[in-house]
């Protein structure tokens, strides 16, 4: 399958572009994971696309695009990483997944199509890639290693997302805390949750969410809302696996 990563939104045009060029060429299933990763944002995507990854099967054909980058000098590139692709640009939207996985494998992209948008490579370029390597043919491509991104810390302790319940997560694997750990972000005190049911109405929380990630949540509202989230907030950990105060 290949699945789109993108922060395309889902009102325009660019993700039903993104399904033709790769529809006209294969008929791999084509999944939307999601269009509304924060727009320009390559660091937090970054985290987000490694947590998105999980779960899905080896073969799995990932094309993520957050590129503001787009037409400028940064490289496409195709990556390897414990038997699943990714094809986007090598602006550092790869480099978590690489950290964290166990194998990997990477390569510059050299071919290009007759007609290639300076400003829309997810369709001309990423999107035809992706079809080939859903069906086990590699374009023209140089091995090389992807651009390293300097001072990223294993965890990143700040919102990311902000789903439309308000929920926030974080780049927090919920691995790194202890079941006691205390969280704090804009002066905001929570304690661990298990579930929303067992949780009292009115009193935000952080859990393990569904991607095993850190987030912060409240019963039946929207938790940015009630407490000023932002994505980009900067949270506080109190109970660490990784040592004190993170």
């Amino acid at each position: 399958m290949i699945v789109l990563v993108t922060d395309f939104g889902a009102v325009d045009p660019y993700v039903g572009q993104m399904h033709a060029a790769i529809r006209s060429r294969v008929d791999t299933p084509v999944i939307d994971l999601l269009h509304d990763m924060p727009a320009y944002d390559v660091r937090r995507g970054a985290y987000f696309v490694d947590a998105l990854q999980h779960g899905f099967p080896r073969g799995t054909v990932f094309v993520c695009v957050v590129d503001p980058g787009v037409g400028g000098d940064r490289a496409p590139v195709m990556m390897k990483a414990d038997g699943k692709w990714y094809v986007g640009p090598d602006n550092g939207l790869f480099n978590i997944v690489e950290r964290r996985a166990s194998r990997v494998e990477t390569f510059q992209i050299d071919w290009r199509p007759e007609h290639l948008s300076a400003s829309f490579h997810g369709r001309d370029l990423f999107a035809p890639v992706a079809a080939g390597l859903s069906i086990g043919t590699l374009p023209q491509c140089t091995p090389r290693p992807l651009t390293e991104t300097s001072a990223w810390p294993d965890e990143l302790p700040e919102i990311i997302y902000i789903d439309h319940y308000g929920n926030a997560m974080t780049g927090i694997r919920a691995d790194a805390l202890v079941a006691r750990a205390v969280v704090r972000v804009r002066g905001h005190r929570l304690e661990r949750g298990t579930t929303f049911s067992a949780s009292p109405a009115g009193e935000p929380f952080w859990y393990r969410n569904s991607l095993d990630l850190v987030e912060i949540a409240l019963r039946e509202a929207s938790a940015a809302d009630v407490l000023g989230l932002e994505i980009g907030d900067r949270i506080e950990v109190t109970g660490s696996l990784l040592g004190g105060e993170s």
